[in-house]
């Protein structure tokens, strides 16, 4: 693993704890020596995620919408800025560059953007880890819902496995580092 793509709210959420786990991750990635691919913009947690990963040395690769680079405020500071055309361009440049995909904390661009690498995953159209850091339970409604779309018959267990959780970003990240896409997707592209 050698980027890691992160998806989180252009908001800052209700509580403090999401800005210190959103500090944190930014942090690690640094630390550990990986890229930081975001969605480009400056605010909320996506901002604090990248000025910890920019402040730790990590290089970060921001990809946004031109409809969005004002109204998310661009980033200044990146690496990297792609411009892009739209979200779809948005989603597979960022599935493109990225090893690894956590989220943190967000709205309905955070769930979308989740959803859509784990649809990808269990379609076998790469394989890539998936993850989320689950602060303050946030995430915990949606692990409800995937557990009992198993139960009910709409998802097999093997693809609820697909998702990593973890409240800790640093063992979400080791999680995710030794992830190994099961057998019965082998002959998958990367």
């Amino acid at each position: 693993m050698r980027s890691v793509c992160v998806f989180c709210g252009a908001r800052g959420g209700a509580g403090a704890e999401y800005a210190e786990a959103a500090r944190t991750f930014g942090a690690l990635v640094a630390a550990r020596g990986l890229t930081l691919v975001t969605g480009g913009g400056a605010l909320g947690l996506m901002g604090v995620v990248t000025d910890a990963a920019l402040a730790g040395g990590a290089a970060v690769v921001g990809v946004i919408p031109g409809s969005l680079v004002e109204r998310e405020v661009a980033h200044a500071k990146l690496s990297e800025l792609a411009v892009v055309s739209d979200m779809f361009e948005r989603k597979r440049e960022m599935m493109r560059r990225a090893d690894a995909f956590v989220a943190l904390p967000g709205g309905m661009g955070t769930l979308d953007e989740i959803t859509e690498v784990l649809t990808w995953t269990q379609l076998g159209m790469f394989a890539k880890p998936c993850g989320l850091v689950n602060v303050n339970d946030y995430w915990s409604p949606l692990l409800e819902m995937l557990d009992r779309a198993v139960a009910q018959g709409f998802l097999a267990p093997e693809h609820r496995a697909l998702l990593q959780t973890d409240t800790d970003p640093a063992l979400l990240l080791d999680r995710l580092a030794q992830w190994k896409a099961p057998s019965t997707f082998a002959g998958m592209r990367p």
